[in-house]
């Protein structure tokens, strides 16, 4: 099993790429980050520090999308970096929540996000795409390697990351959710005629290390608010009782009554104060090293390649350290 990083860029952005170093020295193999122009600083900037200063990270947005920049600008973007560092990137992509919604636009369409992926990576490895009817190339990319990892939850988005995507990010660590979804896209990666196993599997939650579970839940539990956004998406799309989208990830949002998302990702955030603790426990990793291993076993068992550590609580530099020199050995 591999092991990822996520941060807000939050300046200074030498904070970011101190904690990418430290998890690179305690054996975390990828860096992500947030995407959102508006909230916190811009990753790709700060992406060509991060693979500077390491020697094997890989890095991307977890998650860009198709709408606030064009797909060759994104694509030109990820292949400058690679042939300056090696192909070290990876672009995680969903439809866009706090990016789009924070200008106020709409979470770009399926339809969209499956188009731009395939562009993004090809003019990315250095063949041609139409963008908006016009042939694109870019003329200077060799040996250009861009891996597209996709973000979903629903039935319609999760049909679309096996049949498109290299690799499914699944953002949130329930057992019984995980298997639902990996599952979901790797029967549809087989319509497809793809090779289900080809298709990366990445999990990514807070995880909180410690004895104190009061205390490492009130850290996490942004994050159940933070799914309930795509969760309240697919209630308005799918209905409460569709058997579509299992009521374990939709029972818990009864009780939301709006998000404001200058708060976004923060421990503080008033507008999670709906997510119970039993949600928490489920999508979250907490409790001493053993509870971490423990959990992980379980995922890796359900097919899971890499589990990417959320680290937006008071204990970031613990959590990774802790990682290091207890979980990851026990995982790999």
């Amino acid at each position: 099993m591999d092991f990822g990083l996520v941060l807000q860029t939050d300046p200074p952005a030498s904070a970011v790429v101190g904690l990418m170093r430290r998890a690179e020295r305690n054996g975390f193999r990828y860096g992500w980050t947030f995407d959102s122009a508006v909230l916190w600083q811009e990753p790709f900037v700060i992406y060509s520090r991060i693979l500077e200063h390491t020697t094997k990270m890989t890095v991307g947005p977890m998650v860009t999308n198709p709408g606030t920049r064009t797909w060759e600008v994104t694509a030109s973007t990820f292949a400058t970096l690679n042939d300056m560092y090696g192909n070290r990137t990876v672009c995680g992509i969903g439809r866009g929540d706090s990016a789009m919604r924070v200008a106020g636009r709409k979470p770009n369409t399926l339809a969209r996000l499956g188009e731009a992926m395939g562009v993004i990576r090809d003019l990315a490895e250095g063949r041609e795409a139409d963008v908006d009817g016009q042939r694109l190339r870019l003329p200077w990319v060799k040996n250009g390697k861009l891996p597209i990892w996709m973000a979903a939850y629903g039935p319609k988005a999760l049909a679309l990351a096996g049949e498109k995507a290299d690799g499914f990010i699944l953002q949130l660590a329930d057992p019984f959710l995980t298997e639902w979804m990996v599952k979901a896209v790797r029967t549809a990666a087989a319509d497809a005629d793809r090779d289900p196993a080809a298709i990366t599997i990445c999990v990514a939650a807070p995880a909180y290390i410690g004895d104190d579970l009061a205390h490492a839940r009130q850290q996490c539990r942004w994050f159940g608010g933070m799914v309930g956004n795509h969760v309240a998406d697919l209630v308005a799309r799918y209905g409460e009782h569709s058997g579509l989208v299992p009521e374990a990830l939709t029972e818990y949002i009864k009780a939301r009554e709006g998000y404001d998302y200058s708060h976004h990702g923060r421990t503080d955030n008033p507008d999670t104060a709906f997510v119970p603790d039993e949600i928490v426990d489920r999508f979250c990793l907490l409790g001493p090293p053993q509870a971490h291993i423990d959990k992980l076993k379980a995922l890796r068992d359900l097919g899971v390649d890499q589990f990417a550590l959320y680290a937006m609580h008071d204990a970031r530099e613990e959590a990774i350290d802790a990682y290091g020199q207890q979980v990851i050995p026990a995982l790999r």
